[in-house]
């Protein structure tokens, strides 16, 4: 595999940034109610990251070291300030829907994380080849979760009625857990074991070891 493909593609489950690295939770237990929300949060995102990481690694070599977070923060506000107004002029319903969490993505981990970790140590190709397969990588989770949640939750699809309720004359029972934010945390974290199960290479070895000390035998004396 070239570098290019292995930058790309690794994200997706060799290093996704939330089921390895354990990053964006917030977003993926607060928009992932339904799927459409949750597919326009990942567009925000990849483009967020993907652009941000072009332009840092762009001025990379001219940004002073102490004041590098700030620039970095800088520029990726601007781009989800742009972002956010995109989607206030041209879905104002999903806006209100996502709220303050589009603005939430300039704290986002994973677009802080490659900015730091790669865009300031590769050119600007493949910086925004690799900010828009962490977008990928993130956006699996969520869609996984939010298509999970809107099904078992109220049996619909993008809002297309799939699994017939009872309370219409079908079979269905929804699942109200399901729509609640625990929901993600279920389906994330059995993500995780599944991935884990087949790559067992991801498999954190233990930090810490209990010590067993073997039982001291107990001298009785006889009088």
């Amino acid at each position: 595999m070239s570098k290019a493909s292995d930058v790309l593609f690794a994200p997706l489950f060799k290093d996704n940034p939330i089921a390895l690295q354990v990053l964006g939770i917030c977003s993926a237990l607060a928009v992932t109610s339904k799927l459409y929300p949750t597919l326009i949060m990942c567009v925000a995102l990849t483009a967020t990251i993907t652009l941000s990481s072009f332009f840092i690694s762009l001025i990379r070599n001219f940004i002073p070291n102490n004041i590098r977070i700030i620039v970095q923060m800088t520029i990726i506000s601007s781009l989800v300030i742009i972002v956010d107004q995109l989607l206030k002029a041209y879905d104002y319903e999903t806006s209100k829907t996502l709220s303050v969490f589009v603005g939430l993505i300039i704290t986002n981990c994973i677009v802080m994380g490659r900015a730091e970790a790669y865009a300031m140590q590769n050119g600007p190709a493949m910086s925004a080849l690799d900010g828009f397969g962490n977008g990928l990588g993130y956006s699996l989770i969520l869609i996984i979760v939010g298509s999970i949640r809107e099904l078992i939750g109220s049996g619909q699809l993008l809002g297309y009625q799939i699994l017939h309720m009872t309370t219409d004359g079908g079979w269905y029972v929804p699942n109200n857990f399901f729509l609640l934010p625990p929901a993600s945390f279920l389906i994330i974290g059995l993500f995780i074991w599944a991935l884990r199960v087949w790559k067992k290479e991801q498999i954190e070895v233990p930090e810490f070891s209990m010590k067993q000390n073997a039982p001291k035998e107990i001298k009785v004396e006889h009088a």
